[in-house]
């Protein structure tokens, strides 16, 4: 019986081995992602997210979210529809090994400082982690462009964004907009 069921297990695991993430597919799938997020990841524009250095899995999760509609935005949505899984593993491998380059905004500092009380106060980093750095599908967030930042902690507020099973909309809820202002203009300026 233990056999069987360990022969059954490796079989579950086949179409996962099968689906592989290429990184170097992903740089030639990437291309069209450049327009708004940067070849490499790295974004320029504000209200695009940087996407160098975040975990494979959450890249790969909302990109899964934008295609079935779990997360909807008029730019993205539409680009994921069409995407395979195997593109979406590519995609997400890709922007995953790259680097994220530093484009800190300096901003105000004491608005920065109390985003930093507004973290502690709403224990940010039980799982954003340290330093705002992500795991597995919960993002790096630190050094993301404050505007993103502000639209998306916003999107969370008002349940415009709903694609994590509410634990972000229970957190700022509670939260003014100018705290998520000064939250936003701290995760923006740490590494």
């Amino acid at each position: 019986m233990k056999k069987l069921l360990a022969l059954l297990a490796l079989l579950a695991l086949l179409p996962v081995c099968a689906m592989a993430q290429d990184a170097a597919a992903g740089k030639e799938k990437a291309a069209v992602c450049g327009a708004c997020h940067g070849v490499d990841g790295n974004s320029t524009i504000p209200q695009y997210p940087i996407l160098a250095g975040q975990t494979a899995r959450y890249l790969y999760l909302q990109l899964k979210d934008f295609k079935e509609g779990r997360r909807k935005d008029p730019l993205m949505s539409p680009m994921a529809a069409n995407l395979s899984k195997k593109d979406m593993l590519d995609l997400a491998a890709y922007f995953a090994a790259q680097k994220p380059t530093s484009q800190n905004s300096r901003g105000d500092a004491s608005k920065a400082a109390r985003g930093k009380q507004v973290a502690d106060a709403a224990l940010c980093t039980m799982c954003h982690l340290g330093g705002f750095s992500g795991q597995n599908e919960i993002p790096r967030n630190a050094g993301q462009h404050y505007e993103y930042l502000v639209k998306q902690l916003k999107d969370f507020k008002v349940k415009n964004r709903t694609n994590d099973a509410g634990n972000m909309t229970a957190v700022m809820r509670t939260i003014s907009d100018e705290d998520i202002e000064a939250l936003a203009a701290y995760i923006a300026s740490l590494n």
